[in-house]
């Protein structure tokens, strides 16, 4: 029987007062996932797995849910794992449960991206434990952005978040520069859409017979891309090459948003991947704390040829890893969420 939309959405609605203040390790460590399954991914494919213990709690990548047409090396995997482990430590944070941090603590073991442990002698950290009351009031909203321009104050809150985590932020604002980037965003979108494997592949994650994670939730509410969601449309762009319509739509959003945002890294791998998300993360939440909305244009970023365009015209220093638009805009109902049962082992 399929699910309802209440049951969909709950989720979203953690009870922080029933967190297990005298719980064990285990137990608050599972109480705090809760909010880490409410990070970001790309097409919603939720891409992490949970392994506890005791008092320990291992961030794993979960390669079935990959995309390896539009993310051939699982970049874009470790940055949504980064997420959620940035949304696990506001959570710890805020409840006040000190935790010790391993990137990468198994090098025979590729899939494991960190481990989290409870420990008396780990840390806590203020400055983002903050960050808390933003985790469930974020949203990807891919509608039209109010033009008015930001406020530089908040802009420069943007990139603080960025850089306390080890990523540069390189902002966009002025419209000649919102121009090149819509040209390179066109480029992508006409060659990942004239791709056949890449129409497949998006297929699948906009399909209305998703239920629980996917994009076909925003069908109702958001238009170009994923007006695919309903079961016709879906096979038409498995079988024709619709990007010219899709490239028109993202051109308008990115010309009618008043700042673009690159992320990006000094370095390119897994470590600077699960980094970025953190980045990523916290950028995002430090922006929905003061009312504003994001999306991702990571199309260019996606194509090795355009990468390295991306970061020239942002200004960026490094390796490009994302691609922002950020505004005020309506409001935009949350995607869906897996079970914390089914992730959690």
């Amino acid at each position: 029987m399929p699910r309802s939309e209440d049951s969909l959405r709950q989720a979203w609605d953690v009870d922080e007062q029933a967190f297990p203040k005298r719980g064990t390790a285990r137990e608050r460590l599972r109480f705090c996932l809760q909010y880490a399954i409410l990070a970001p991914s790309t097409h919603n494919t939720q891409p992490w797995r949970f392994v506890m213990s005791d008092d320990t709690v291992m961030l794993c990548a979960d390669r079935t849910r990959a995309l390896p047409v539009s993310d051939t090396y699982d970049r874009e995997l470790a940055i949504s794992c980064g997420a959620a482990l940035f949304n696990l430590r506001v959570a710890l944070s805020y409840f006040g449960c000190p935790y010790l941090i391993r990137i990468m603590p198994a090098t025979a073991e590729p899939d494991v991206l960190a481990s989290v442990q409870l420990a008396d002698e780990g840390f806590v950290d203020g400055s983002i434990a903050a960050l808390f009351s933003s985790i469930p009031n974020r949203v990807t909203n891919r509608q039209a952005f109010d033009p008015a321009p930001l406020p530089q104050e908040a802009i420069d809150a943007l990139r603080a978040a960025a850089e306390a985590e080890g990523a540069q932020l390189a902002q966009t604002a002025d419209e000649a520069g919102r121009l090149r980037l819509a040209d390179l965003i066109d480029q992508a979108d006409r060659i990942q859409l004239g791709d056949p494997r890449f129409r497949r592949e998006l297929a699948i994650w906009v399909s209305a017979s998703r239920r629980d994670d996917g994009m076909a939730s925003y069908s109702a509410s958001a238009g170009g891309l994923l007006d695919f969601a309903s079961p016709i449309l879906t096979s038409i762009v498995r079988t024709f090459d619709v990007g010219g319509g899709i490239a028109a739509s993202h051109r308008r959003l990115v010309q009618g948003s008043p700042l673009l945002v690159c992320l990006a890294t000094t370095s390119d791998g897994p470590e600077s991947w699960l980094l970025t998300g953190q980045a990523m993360q916290r950028v995002l939440l430090t922006l929905t704390a003061q009312g504003m909305y994001a999306s991702f244009l990571n199309q260019p970023i996606e194509i090795d040829t355009l990468r390295e365009a991306v970061g020239a015209m942002a200004g960026s220093v490094g390796y490009p890893q994302l691609l922002l638009r950020v505004g005020r805009g309506p409001l935009q109902a949350h995607t869906p969420r897996r079970a914390l049962e089914s992730v959690v082992s």
